[in-house]
């Protein structure tokens, strides 16, 4: 009796944590109303770094190509690629006056470092102003650099924005992606609202040269192999220099992963990163993952013993409601509605999926970016 007293004491502290996150947290991203800056108009260097991703080019690049925007370039990286994808570069540079290429050899020190072929890029680039995106990724309209860089002004240097994936019908893999983006989107937008920003995607990404030359760039972390976009920003953002931006056109869409194997091993990548962030982020993240998985646990525990079956109920509800209100607000924000059809079976998917990569990446670290 004594020890489900303490389940159930355990079992309410953890709700209460759940809820304060949800609510007071991410409700700052749910129940923001996105205040359409002006436009600004200023030149822009659009960066695409493409390590064989021939076919993706000739798929996306178009669509960066024809954005209603007065002044921009775009920077084509080709990071070593052993396939045609310089030569995919090579003839958009043709008919394109403001494609410009960066061609990066391989070399023995920086051999599979992205942020080595993106510091010669971004010296490459004429304009002030950095707009970043994936060879696999699309602008969902002709308007993506006019919003993204309309959240630039005198004291915001870095934007943030939503990269999602396209949807597949029929596909609990699609599903479980698309609902781990938006609850990462979530978290980082809702934590750039109060003022604590600590990471951004490399699928929409906007800073400035100055912020990244301020910084010695990618110095800090060169030896890392990814974190070309969450680790830099989680280094240069605070509360003064950073924006968000979630207005439908300021989106980009990818191509997500087709099998289990092949996003496990890119998530691994991505994950590995999270444990050079600052102190203060690494705390409330961890909490956040830690309460998640204590909730489910603690709820099945006692659901299985029925013990104070009513409270344990009642608590159960109000979290589930909590996060229901706010991910619905945040999900119609990113046009990600369906994800929550499923989402108490998804949640504990992306739950065990992600343990599993905790434990694999202390086993072995990830490598190379491609």
């Amino acid at each position: 009796m004594v020890i489900l007293d303490l389940l159930l004491y355990a079992f309410t502290a953890v709700v209460f944590i759940q809820v304060v996150y949800y609510l007071f947290i991410f409700g700052s991203f749910a129940f923001l109303k996105q205040k359409k800056p002006s436009s600004k108009k200023i030149p822009v260097s659009v960066i695409v770094c493409a390590k064989n991703e021939a076919q993706n080019l000739k798929t996306f690049i178009p669509s960066i190509i024809e954005q209603d925007y007065p002044e921009f370039e775009i920077v084509l990286i080709n990071d070593g690629s052993h396939d045609e994808t310089l030569d995919v570069i090579e003839e958009f540079s043709k008919t394109h006056n403001n494609i410009k290429i960066v061609n990066v050899k391989n070399i023995e020190a920086f051999w599979g470092n992205k942020k080595y072929a993106l510091t010669l890029g971004i010296k490459a680039s004429k304009h002030d102003y950095l707009l970043f995106t994936d060879a696999d990724c699309k602008p969902v309209s002709k308007y993506w650099i006019k919003d993204m860089s309309a959240h630039f002004n005198d004291k915001k240097s870095i934007v943030l924005g939503y990269g999602g994936y396209s949807k597949v019908k029929y596909s609990f893999l699609n599903k479980l992606i698309r609902f781990e983006t938006v609850m990462t989107a979530v978290q980082y937008f809702s934590f750039a609202k109060i003022g604590l920003p600590y990471m951004g995607v490399g699928r929409n990404l906007a800073y400035t040269k100055a912020e990244f030359f301020n910084a010695n760039g990618f110095i800090q972390h060169i030896k890392i192999r990814s974190g070309d976009d969450d680790l830099f920003i989680n280094q240069v953002a605070n509360s003064k220099n950073t924006a968000i931006s979630f207005s439908n056109n300021s989106f980009t869409t990818s191509v997500p992963k087709s099998s289990y194997k092949a996003w496990y091993k890119q998530k691994r990548r991505h994950v590995s990163t999270a444990q050079l962030y600052k102190t203060k982020h690494k705390i409330l993240l961890g909490l956040f993952y830690l309460s998640n998985v204590s909730f489910w646990l603690l709820a099945i525990t006692l659901s299985i013993t029925m013990y104070s079956w009513h409270i344990a109920l009642g608590l159960f509800l109000l979290r589930l409601s909590s996060q229901y209100l706010i991910l619905g607000f945040s999900s119609k924000k990113l046009k990600e509605v369906d994800v929550l059809l499923l989402l108490p079976i998804l949640e504990i998917s992306l739950i065990l999926f992600q343990f599993a990569i905790f434990i694999n990446n202390l086993i072995s670290k990830p490598n190379f970016w491609k």
